[in-house]
């Protein structure tokens, strides 16, 4: 059985699959979440039996997680998969996350809120080397942080 760790809020489209918590797979595209996703899940299907799936929930961009969350928690329910999650900072070692114009989203202690930055910083996501389930949770609806814009 393995997990995998699905990073889809920008691009690139970034998943990881993890045997026994050691990261084995590392997966990547820089196609749109919505017309990637199923080519990539169909690919990992055939290859992989999934026990957990964990995601960043947000924030990000408003469309990307809406489309990974329906088509993530879609596939979890037909395929008995337990689907979980995680805010993305946990991916990006707490760095701020582009919101919209100059306003980005940061992380003080457990609040997330936006703040407006006049130099944009580095934004990149990455996988951890070793997978700890007990970081997320099974609380996984998408945190959007501001409306859709």
């Amino acid at each position: 059985m393995h997990d995998l760790v699905v990073i889809a809020l920008t691009s690139p489209i970034i998943i990881g699959v993890y045997k026994e918590g050691a990261l084995v797979e590392r997966i990547e595209s820089s196609e749109r979440s919505s017309e990637i996703l199923p080519e990539l899940f169909k690919s990992i299907l055939e290859k992989y039996e999934l026990r957990h799936i964990v995601y960043a929930n947000g924030p990000g961009s408003f469309m990307a997680i809406k489309v990974s969350f329906i088509f993530l928690r879609t596939l979890c329910i037909v395929k008995k998969i337990t689907l979980l999650a995680t805010d993305a900072f946990y991916f990006n070692n707490n760095a701020p996350i582009k919101a919209v114009g100059k306003l980005y989203f940061v992380k003080n202690r457990d609040k997330i809120e936006t703040v407006s930055l006049k130099e944009a910083p580095v934004m990149e996501f990455t996988l951890p080397q070793q997978l700890k389930l007990e970081d997320f949770s099974e609380e996984n609806a998408p945190f959007y942080g501001i409306g859709a814009v």
